[in-house]
């Protein structure tokens, strides 16, 4: 008798693997059902709940060839059934009320094709969770949490604030979106433009924990900037005339360019001084230059943040080497940014631009005028950048020890990692 193939044997412990995977998916997944149950709040709980059915069946059954399709279809089927016993309900509601009934115009038939409308759920997804009858830190905070597939410790590390504030915010967002009965669509017209800020706000973030992550072992999570940077995309096709549209989608496009050199063959950080230039992707680079130039074209004022920035990050990409770096351009956009969008992020950045410039020392002046802003008390690159400061200044001890600091701050492995080995060089140094 032949002897017939054995099956491989399950996964010995796939729960790093469900985790990695349900953090890609979730988004995905969440946006997919939301337009079945039009419910945020429930389609989470539906994810969840093949989150649950994973955590079951992989064990046992081995992680699936395609686990994203899994889970996406598992949390379908879940939500085909609530549906159905949805229908159930309404069905005996109306033959209950069959004759109370009283007869109603036909509906006006609908359009074969919309072409100001647009099929993505994750779109959908965002204009939908910075709908105006929330607040603005709680768009942003249930947006992150859906479609960006953070955790409440991470949101809470990327807004500065304490984690129960970001839980409330959360649960609150949810609740009211289910009784006010938001629709699950991309507004149109007058709708679209209010939104515009939140959505824009949201997937710059998006993209930024991707770029690099506030906790984890991993200092990139580059499924995160891809979907941020395809729905800056979709969003510059959707709204050609908005400039920070247009600046928003250059920021990424120049920010994505370089991913290739920011990691090393262990993953680890490499800062933009050491990076290899040459692995930088042009393709991104010169569509970044094109984003911008539309930007240009369609500003009628002052550039907005987004296009500032961009203008920031062009600097950066038109220069074939650290040194060759205009950072006068830079320091000045950075100056146009303060007072366009005044933050103290903003201000720590322009401190690193003047010391390119000027010098260390009137840099760490700015950065300790900004020392004491509440924002910035735990926020790891203060004292990064402080370290460095000093360390330039040749005040080594002083600038270990803002490295350590630093490197306790932050709760990613990788950036840790990075900042005690700076720690150590600075106390290496003569």
């Amino acid at each position: 008798m032949t002897p017939q193939p054995t099956a491989d044997p399950p996964t010995a412990d796939p729960r790093g693997a469900i985790e990695t995977v349900f953090r890609i998916e979730s988004p995905r997944v969440i946006a997919a059902v939301a337009r079945l149950v039009r419910d945020v709040g429930i389609a989470e709980e539906l994810a969840q709940d093949a989150l649950v059915a994973a955590l079951e069946q992989w064990p046992r059954d081995g992680v699936p060839d395609n686990p994203g399709a899994w889970l996406m279809a598992t949390a379908k089927h879940r939500a085909v059934d609530l549906i159905r016993r949805r229908d159930n309900y309404a069905r005996k509601l109306a033959e209950i009320g069959r004759d109370l009934e009283t007869t109603a115009p036909p509906e006006e038939p609908a359009a074969l094709y919309d072409p100001d409308d647009i099929d993505d759920d994750l779109l959908r997804l965002v204009f939908t969770t910075c709908h105006p009858v929330l607040s603005p830190e709680a768009r942003t905070a249930l947006t992150l949490r859906l479609l960006g597939g953070l955790t409440t410790p991470e949101i809470a590390r990327a807004f500065l604030v304490p984690e129960p504030t970001i839980a409330q915010r959360i649960v609150r967002a949810k609740r009211t979106l289910a009784t006010k009965n938001i629709a699950f669509e991309v507004p149109y017209g007058p709708d679209r433009e209010a939104r515009l800020g939140s959505v824009l706000d949201v997937i710059y973030l998006i993209f930024n924990e991707g770029y690099a992550a506030t906790a984890g072992d991993d200092w990139l999570r580059p499924a995160l900037c891809e979907d941020a940077l395809r729905l800056a995309r979709i969003l510059s096709g959707l709204m050609p005339k908005e400039p920070e549209v247009h600046g928003l989608t250059s920021l990424l496009e120049f920010q994505a360019s370089r991913t290739p050199a920011r990691t090393g063959p262990s993953g680890e950080p490499i800062l933009l001084k050491d990076q290899h230039r040459g692995r930088w992707n042009r393709m991104l680079i010169a569509r970044g230059i094109k984003a911008l130039g539309r930007a240009d074209a369609t500003a009628t004022g002052a550039h907005g943040p987004y296009a500032l920035q961009a203008a920031i990050a062009a600097c950066h990409a038109h220069a074939y080497t650290y040194e060759e770096t205009d950072w006068k351009t830079i320091a000045t956009l950075y100056g146009l940014l303060a007072a366009r969008s005044p933050s103290p992020v903003v201000e720590l950045n322009r401190a690193v631009a003047v010391s390119m410039t000027e010098g260390p020392e009137p840099a760490l002046e700015i950065v300790d005028a900004i020392a004491a802003e509440p924002a910035l008390r735990d926020y790891h690159l203060l004292p990064s950048v402080r370290g460095d400061l000093l360390l330039r200044l040749g005040r080594t001890a002083q600038a270990r020890a803002e490295f350590e600091r630093a490197a306790g701050l932050t709760r990613n492995e990788r950036e840790r990692d990075l900042l005690l080995r700076r720690a150590a060089a600075a106390e290496a140094s003569p």
